[in-house]
């Protein structure tokens, strides 16, 4: 079992680290960046000046770019949020001028990732709901799209018993599938036209350059890390604290299905504090790995919080995905109403995201076994 990290701010918390080791965080990471960065060119996946050409190879190389895009969007985030937590301890102008950058690419590169996980949440509760039965030859549990036609996507024929969808959910999964099929293939686009611009170059130049020279302070190789990435703590800390914990900490409430009818098509007002505290779990987790090293496991109930908000972002995005689909003129109110289910389900599963993070964080903060 992972054991528990060290407190940052203790002050007899393991051996003191400097800025020498945030340069040696910050080069590995470069250094993970670049090798991505090789692997998803030699499988084919680079296109040159944002052409639009097909990749080349087969099934394995596509695996090992899915892998390679990954890597990068790891690798650019925890330089990114590294930057961010000490940001005192490097020069401005340069930590300012790449910072925004790799955000924006490991945001585009996540696109295409999120609106398939997205499709596929949304079609296994689809199924759930209505009571399918799962493709013939997936495990129990797994369910196939919910769309007529006569092979899915992968090329496996499609099953011919679909007597157990309502009319109005399998055309919900249709309709789902092709709204996030095509934003999935514009993101694979965008992600591509990215990877091959002059923007993305520059970006590589930076992390380059930062593999083997990082522009720290003159004060910051033998500055403490653990005041900043205490710091990191204490806003995460501040950010729980004006969570509505009390009403998270309820088995079931209905706040989650607030605002669910409403018109406005802007995401949903109550997500955006819970959104804002994984982001903040992220930026304290990377000032653990600086200060502690990666190789110091987390505590497991720290990522058993890491894991509540994930899932909460994912179910909230799943939800807006299907009142999206739900304004969709003329459909019929058989699909209508197969898509208000489906995001009342999904609104429900954001409230059981919310009680897993209150009973996670609440043993946390006390120790609790």
């Amino acid at each position: 079992m992972a054991q528990r990290h060290h407190d940052l701010t203790d002050p007899t918390a393991g051996p003191v680290s400097t800025g020498d080791a945030l340069a040696g965080y910050l080069r590995g990471q470069a250094t993970e960046f670049l090798r991505a960065l090789r692997l998803h060119r030699e499988t084919g996946g680079a296109v040159p000046n944002g052409s639009s050409g097909a990749s080349t190879g087969g099934p394995a190389s596509a695996e090992v770019r899915v892998d390679a895009v990954r890597a990068l969007r790891r690798s650019a985030r925890r330089i990114s949020g590294s930057l961010h937590t000490f940001r005192p301890l490097l020069e401005p102008e340069w930590s300012e001028g790449i910072r925004p950058e790799l955000a924006w690419l490991s945001g585009t590169l996540a696109l295409e990732h999120a609106y398939g996980a997205r499709l596929e949440r949304l079609l296994l509760a689809l199924n759930r709901l209505s009571g399918a039965a799962p493709v013939p030859g997936q495990p129990a549990g797994a369910a196939g799209p919910v769309l007529p036609g006569p092979a899915d996507r992968a090329g496996h024929p499609a099953t011919p018993d679909r007597g157990n969808l309502t009319v109005g959910a399998a055309k919900a999964g249709a309709l789902l599938d092709r709204q996030l099929t095509l934003a999935r293939t514009r993101a694979h686009s965008t992600a591509l036209q990215a990877l091959g611009s002059s923007r993305f170059h520059a970006v590589a130049d930076k992390v380059a350059v930062l593999a083997s020279e990082v522009p720290l302070t003159p004060t910051a190789p033998a500055t403490d890390l653990r005041s900043l990435a205490g710091a990191a703590g204490e806003r995460l800390a501040d950010a729980v604290t004006a969570l509505p914990l009390v009403t998270a900490g309820s088995p079931y409430n209905a706040e989650a299905l607030i605002h669910g009818l409403s018109p406005d098509p802007a995401p949903h007002p109550q997500d955006a504090p819970w959104h804002q505290v994984r982001l903040l779990l992220r930026l304290h987790r990377y000032a653990c790995e600086v200060v502690h090293g990666r190789s110091t496991p987390l505590d497991v109930r720290l990522l058993a919080a890491g894991e509540a908000l994930d899932r909460h972002r994912d179910a909230s995005e799943a939800s807006s995905a299907a009142a999206q689909a739900a304004r969709t003129p003329r459909i019929a109110p058989a699909t209508a109403y197969a898509l208000g289910v489906l995001h009342a389900d999904q609104r429900h599963e954001v409230e059981a995201a919310r009680y897993a993070f209150q009973r996670s964080w609440q043993k946390q903060t006390i120790g609790a076994p």
